[in-house]
């Protein structure tokens, strides 16, 4: 957790707490069950004898559902959450597994609403178990390791429990309302990716092959998707703004923003001001683009075919490199 101002006041997240419980309730037992001390040590923190660490702050906030930044916070400092580094398949399996614990409890609110910016196509595409999945993961942990000689894609195994997390984190995308935004470039770094590690002898010829043809599956689960009349999922085309995976979930009760940093790594803020701003300019970008799902089968025809032909073009080119080494 990072917090760019000092908390000075825990008066103001007790008062906080105190507004979230029923009068017959006690704080003290109330703060004890929550960060799991007894009651004597609430009882210090709640009379100011001794202080809530940072990590306790974090936990009653979440607890409490209070924004941490309406409380500490002005509209030029922020307080905001980051994923974990990832250095290794361990730290992957970890993050997954937090993102999906995290967003599952942003999203339970019944009029939760995610919106994405698809500067790449959203990793919740890449959750299926498919040979997508496992190079996505390959690709992922190959830029984020420092000083490792690179294994190749073919002796490169995952365990059962990062798909879990994985699949979970899928479930929950298909269980929540979203809005995406995807432009004419969103597929182009999963392409170049295949053709980096194909030119670096990482992946074979076949298996470039096969990935590129389960690429060209997800923009069919995509156009699916888009043609559904069902109100949970809507796909704009932006032709005019750069698009930078910025993922943001609105309820009524918050607004959390996901703001990336890294290839994985996100920086993560319920700072109201900032929240709303992006909101709006989410909305001000959907004004700004075409609703596949209204549009009729031309339009939906002239953004996939345009990416699946995109994906023809490396297909024929890998073939023309193989039959050059011959």
């Amino acid at each position: 957790m990072i917090i760019t101002k000092i908390m000075n006041s825990q008066e103001l997240l007790l008062k906080a707490i105190r507004s979230k419980l029923h009068v017959s309730n006690s704080m003290n037992d109330e703060i004890a069950s929550v960060l799991n001390i007894s009651y004597d040590a609430a009882h210090r923190r709640v009379s100011g004898k001794s202080k809530f660490s940072i990590e306790e702050t974090v936990m009653l906030a979440n607890h409490f559902n209070i924004s941490l930044d309406s409380l500490f916070s002005n509209k030029e400092n922020v307080i905001i959450q980051k994923t974990i580094e990832i250095k290794s398949l361990k730290d992957m399996l970890n993050y997954f597994k937090n993102s999906a614990e995290n967003i599952a409890e942003l999203t339970s609110s019944p009029d939760a609403v995610l919106y994405y910016s698809a500067k790449d196509i959203p990793l919740f595409y890449f959750m299926e178990g498919t040979i997508m999945s496992k190079f996505k993961a390959f690709v992922w942990l190959s830029m984020l390791q420092q000083d490792q000689e690179k294994e190749s894609f073919e002796h490169f195994v995952i365990d059962e429990s990062f798909m879990e997390h994985m699949q979970k984190l899928k479930k929950i995308y298909e269980n929540v309302k979203v809005i995406e935004i995807w432009n004419d470039t969103t597929i182009n770094s999963s392409i170049q990716q295949v053709s980096y590690f194909y030119e670096s002898g990482l992946l074979s010829f076949k298996t470039a092959i096969a990935i590129y043809d389960d690429l060209k599956r997800i923009l069919t689960v995509v156009k699916n998707k888009s043609n559904k009349t069902d109100s949970s999922y809507s796909f704009y085309y932006n032709e005019l703004i750069l698009l930078n995976n910025n993922m943001l979930i609105k309820c009524e009760a918050k607004v959390t923003m996901f703001i990336p940093y890294t290839l994985l790594g996100y920086f993560i803020t319920q700072h109201k001001e900032s929240c709303e701003n992006v909101h709006q300019f989410f909305n001000m970008q959907i004004v700004n683009s075409k609703l596949l799902n209204h549009s009729g089968t031309r339009d939906q025809n002239l953004f996939f075919n345009s990416a699946a032909r995109k994906i023809d073009y490396y297909k024929e080119k890998l073939n023309s490199q193989l039959d050059l080494s011959f």
